[in-house]
């Protein structure tokens, strides 16, 4: 942000526009892939997806106006990480596994996280090195080499292979240990069954509350820290403080979801979230580094099992065989309440000159979404289950 703000002369607003319009953009496109990764697989869109969200990197590398910034990261690049994001690779897990679905959701969510570790200070350093416009470049390579490989081994369902969820075999079948997931399978909700629960919406405002401040945060963390008084350096280091967390305890968390309820844990990762965002803003606000530290670290640990829970509480609720479809009739709802958080962050921020009041608000988000996460019930089932 800061120097293409800097560079380009733009206000941090407007740097942020398309992160918003991205979400619209992800809710839209997202409402479409989920019908049909549920009958075809993921596989073609990630392919397409690596291929535009590649494509879109570079060309960021080569922005001069703020239209194109607007568009080219706004839009290209979201139609690239939708077809290859999170809807796809979730759904795509929540099929092959259910016993063990919350470990798996967070081994392969553990991603996310290892690129704040690892991805963050590369780019950091080759940004203040090269300049912004190699650092573009840098991620544009990187997401073709890394990504293409692994799109490419994607499959649907393991039914479509002779195969079971969470590995087990005809035996295990005969012997009725897969009693789980063949009721998951047919106690499963479509789409329009789905939206005509209480429980659809329910989560939709829950997790949009719980979820809203990983985009603030990742967008405004490293800006916050530098109007604070310390380098751009520390706080790339901040981000590392939470990312090495958000990823290592991403396991315990799918430990636990598969073996106790999952809504008390999602109430505890969105407390733990939001609790974690207030102590920042004091002890920013204060000087204490120690307590930076351990703010950033216990935020990591609430953003480590923010993805596994609610791919956990999902699928639990409303079943794995449309779950595609049901997942996209949620992304417009949920999305636009995240949507206009980090341009909202940025307009206070340009307004009134820092973030303190901001922050403080959004993590009264995630302590109301602890709530509503707690008491929120599952369906009733369809009938004809």
């Amino acid at each position: 942000m800061l120097p293409m703000v800097e560079e380009l002369g733009w206000t941090r607003a407007e740097y942020t526009i398309p992160r918003s319009l991205g979400f619209a953009v992800m809710a839209l496109l997202g409402f479409v892939i989920g019908t049909y990764v549920d009958r075809y697989g993921g596989r073609r869109f990630m392919v397409v997806g690596v291929i535009v969200a590649s494509a879109a990197l570079w060309w960021s590398s080569r922005v001069t106006t703020l239209f194109e910034w607007i568009v080219i990261n706004g839009v290209l690049l979201t139609m690239g990480a939708a077809m290859m994001g999170n809807l796809v690779v979730n759904v795509t897990l929540s099929k092959w596994f259910v016993e063990r679905r919350g470990f798996a959701v967070a081994m392969a969510a553990m991603g996310v996280s290892a690129a704040g570790v690892v991805v963050t200070p590369v780019v950091g350093w080759v940004a203040e090195t090269y300049g912004w416009r190699s650092a573009w470049e840098v991620l544009s390579i990187s997401a073709l080499v890394t990504g293409l490989p692994v799109a490419l081994l994607m499959r649907r369902m393991p039914e479509d292979y002779g195969l079971h969820p969470d590995g087990r075999t005809d035996e295990d079948v005969a012997s009725g240990k897969t009693a789980l997931a063949t009721a998951d399978f047919a106690n499963s909700m479509t789409r329009a069954q789905a939206v005509r629960t209480g429980a659809f919406y329910a989560l939709i405002v829950a997790f949009g509350l719980f979820t809203i401040n990983i985009g603030v945060v990742l967008l405004h963390g490293v800006p916050y820290v530098v109007d604070s008084g310390f380098s751009a350096t520390f706080g790339a280091q901040m981000i590392l403080v939470i990312s090495v967390p958000a990823a290592l305890t991403k396991p315990i968390w799918g430990f636990f979801i598969d073996r106790v309820a999952a809504r008390p844990l999602g109430a505890l990762g969105s407390a733990v979230t939001g609790g974690a965002l207030l102590m920042i803003v004091y002890a920013t606000n204060s000087g204490s580094v120690p307590l930076m530290y351990f703010a950033y670290f216990m935020l990591g640990v609430g953003w480590g099992g923010m993805i596994p829970i609610q791919e956990v509480i999902w699928a639990g609720f409303f079943g794995r065989r449309y779950l595609g479809a049901v997942r996209s009739a949620a992304m417009p709802f949920s999305l636009i309440l995240g949507a206009g958080a980090p341009l909202a962050v940025a307009y206070v921020h340009d307004t009134i000159g820092r973030y303190d009041e901001s922050l403080a608000i959004v993590a009264s988000a995630n302590l109301i979404a602890a709530v509503l996460i707690l008491f929120v019930r599952p369906p009733r089932r369809p009938d004809a289950a």
